[in-house]
């Protein structure tokens, strides 16, 4: 039976601590981590995978006491198929590369055409139809590493990942007949790193992410003024969409039951590795939230919402569904946090509060200092499965991990367990933990 806590701050106080105590010490969220990447596994969205941990954690929070429902959803259904490439000019070197998420497929037998590398899409436009048309461009946009050493990585990331979300549209208006990308990662042992791109306009053309090696060695061949050829075959398959859902649970205020403080966490993952870091571990973080307010009968005065988002990473159908399911709840939600940023160590939060509100919640988040967690950044943008949701207005929070191997998994098959430290992710949920609880009960709304 769940406890109503008091009113004044030193209850804040000691439940926060309570909080973050037990999670350091009796956490569950590596085993509810575990679980869904060695059990489940991939998670793409429209897989079986995808519904296996539907159900699964469904089930997880009905086992521990705490209402639950499923908000269906139709989700994509995009199948990874055969993908192959090597160099037709250079002894049928091999390539080794894979398939952006939502790509077209190549004919049976491929693509045959020269290479032609680009820096940028103003190159591109220079270049122009004469020299682009019938070929494969090539983007070469490495991660800026001075960003991401100086733990900017995500800064770094934005900038090159818009090669692989536009480049195809972009190519194809040149008469491209495929794109290959280097991979957006920041470390690689060979291994290509996926991720969706976007058609929008033009003729859909197939897409690749080659590994950082591979990208360096087409990048020598061409620097040296060589013809590069290229036979890319790639087989992906899009499917009709698939019924999901969403998964939310909640908590319910005990003063203020109409006000709702969102957490959220995106359940799919890509189909290469198990989605332990993107984003198992943020689904483990907020499950263990709910778990640990149950566990110890804290009741904030306000209701918390955890909702386990589907298919952030080939549509952000599930984040859509959200805000068009409850749109006219958002006056109601006091605020919108995500945790989709890795399970490294902790060190705070970005934010859409400014000046005095982050203040006011600083000095009641101390416990946060404990963990190198107590640093807020102002941000306009938290997270993508909220987006929509703090763009109407509702404050936003997204957790920050310590940066600097994320991208060194992120989106590849390298992207499981072992890469997990089980007392990091612990000190993340504690962290998440806290935050939700002090917003969920202070006697001062953040609206």
């Amino acid at each position: 039976m769940f406890v109503a806590t008091a009113a004044s701050g030193q209850s804040l106080q000691q439940n926060s601590e309570r909080l973050v105590a037990h999670a350091l010490t009796n956490s569950r969220a590596y085993e509810t981590l575990s679980y869904l990447t060695d059990n489940i596994g991939p998670r793409l969205s429209g897989s079986r995978n995808a519904a296996l941990a539907v159900k699964w954690t469904t089930d997880q929070f009905r086992a521990w006491d705490i209402p639950v429902r499923q908000e269906k959803i139709m989700v994509p259904r995009w199948v990874r198929g055969a993908e192959r490439a090597r160099l037709v000019s250079h002894n049928d070197q091999r390539i080794i590369l894979t398939a952006l998420g939502g790509s077209v497929a190549t004919p049976v037998e491929g693509i045959t055409a020269d290479v032609v590398e680009v820096g940028s899409f103003d190159q591109l436009k220079t270049l122009g139809r004469a020299k682009i048309a019938g070929k494969i461009v090539f983007y070469n946009n490495p991660m800026d590493m001075e960003l991401v050493r100086s733990g900017r990585a995500f800064e770094a990331y934005s900038k090159a990942v818009e090669f692989r979300s536009k480049g195809p549209d972009n190519a194809s208006e040149y008469g491209a007949v495929a794109v290959v990308i280097r991979s957006v990662a920041s470390a690689s042992l060979r291994t290509p790193h996926t991720g969706g791109l976007t058609y929008e306009r033009g003729k859909k053309i197939p897409a690749a992410a080659m590994t950082a090696e591979d990208a360096m060695l087409v990048h020598r061949l061409l620097s040296k003024g060589e013809r590069v050829r290229m036979n890319l075959v790639l087989t992906p398959r899009t499917l009709p969409d698939v019924e999901s859902a969403n998964v939310v649970a909640e908590i319910t205020g005990s003063e203020n039951p109409e006000q709702i403080v969102l957490i959220g966490g995106h359940l799919d993952s890509w189909d290469l590795g198990t989605g332990a870091i993107d984003n198992g571990s943020g689904v483990a973080m907020v499950m263990e939230t709910m778990r640990l307010l149950k566990e110890l009968n804290i009741r904030p005065r306000r209701t918390v919402r955890c909702v386990l988002f589907m298919n952030e990473e080939n549509g952000l159908r599930g984040g859509k569904g959200y805000w068009k399911t409850h749109e006219s709840e958002m006056g109601r939600h006091i605020a919108a946090i995500e945790s989709d940023a890795g399970a490294a160590k902790p060190i705070g939060f970005v934010t859409t509060l400014t000046g005095p509100a982050i203040v006011q919640l600083e000095s009641q988040l101390s416990v946060l200092g404990r963990i190198g967690a107590l640093r807020f950044e102002t941000r306009e943008s938290t997270g993508a499965d909220t987006s929509l949701v703090v763009k109407g207005g509702v404050p936003g929070f997204g957790l920050r991990t310590e940066p600097l191997h994320y991208f060194d998994y992120h989106h590849s098959a390298a992207d499981t367990l072992d890469k997990i430290d089980p007392n990091d992710l612990a000190a993340d949920a504690a962290a998440v933990a806290a935050l939700t609880y002090v917003i969920a009960d202070s006697p001062r709304s953040l609206r």
